[in-house]
């Protein structure tokens, strides 16, 4: 069998997901788009879904384990009034309420009171998380439902800014990776003494990636590696050091705070660094060609 080529582009593509596409479809538009194989994204969107998609490019896949955890930022409408199989515009109505007394600062209240700092939510049916191996949404589209564990998560803040038409407020939410805002929608729902969906997400940011630095799909711009890992505190590794790295080697404890990016003079990322316990720095990732 014949060996795949290595990569030879290494780089980070903030893409502007469009709708319709699965995230997955992205990543193969991408590689064909490119010529590389070894790309990757670092959070799924759904595929009525569209925003910020962070794109590994070459080793830069091996980075994304840094950006997959980031907080997330989302902008959307909630449709109060009707509940659907998938809580968001695309499923089917499975109930109805008469909401129209419902005011925008009622809105506001219940979501001040519910909704914001540390809540714990069960995910979705219609999810890919896997349980035992397969997708939530695969079961669900089989009429299967499985019980699932409520998860912790954070939510930053919950902005009900308006109320555009009856019965549909404008959010905008930021939150801990992880978040379902599908979920919030029902939940908002049922605690107004209805129902709700969500229709017109939008990802608008992940952690300190905006919707202002994407660029389309047809476009896709792929920007220098150390772009992944801008945010970690930045280490210029001298030519004792860079032997040290390649090695895997162990190095001594920096002053700001972890976890260190390593670069060479030339900003060529080497490896990412985090606290041992031996507490000095130990190599989590040693890219396997310093890439400019």
């Amino acid at each position: 069998m014949a060996r795949r080529k290595p990569p030879t582009r290494h780089g980070l593509a903030i893409v502007d997901k469009p709708a319709g596409m699965t995230s997955h479809d992205v990543v193969n538009v991408l590689r064909k788009q490119l010529g590389e194989r070894r790309i990757g994204h670092t959070g799924t969107l759904d595929p009525d879904a569209t925003g910020v998609l962070l794109i590994g490019v070459g080793y830069v896949t091996r980075l994304l384990t840094f950006l997959t955890g980031l907080d997330k930022t989302y902008s959307g409408q909630i449709v109060l009034g009707s509940a659907t199989s998938t809580l968001d515009s695309s499923g089917i109505v499975t109930a109805t309420h008469d909401m129209s007394s419902i005011t925008l600062e009622e809105a506001q209240r219940v979501v001040a009171e519910n909704f914001v700092g540390e809540i714990k939510q069960v995910p979705p049916m219609v999810s890919a998380l896997k349980i035992d191996g397969v997708r939530l949404h695969t079961l669900a589209r089989q009429g299967i439902e499985v019980e699932r564990a409520a998860r912790d998560l954070t939510i930053h803040s919950f902005k009900v800014l308006a109320m555009p038409e009856p019965g549909v407020v404008d959010v905008e939410v930021h939150c801990s990776s992880g978040t379902y805002i599908r979920s919030l929608a029902d939940d908002l729902g049922r605690a107004l003494g209805g129902s709700a969906h969500l229709r017109n997400l939008r990802r608008i940011a992940v952690g300190g990636f905006t919707q202002s630095e994407c660029s389309r799909l047809e476009d896709a711009v792929v920007h220098p590696p150390f772009t992944a890992v801008r945010t970690m505190s930045r280490i210029v590794a001298d030519e004792q050091m860079q032997t040290m790295i390649k090695h895997g080697r162990e190095l001594e404890r920096f002053a700001s705070p972890p976890p260190w990016v390593l670069v060479d003079a030339s900003n060529a990322v080497l490896a990412v660094y985090e606290p041992s316990a031996s507490g000095r720095a130990k190599p989590s990732v040693v890219m396997a060609n310093a890439v400019s």
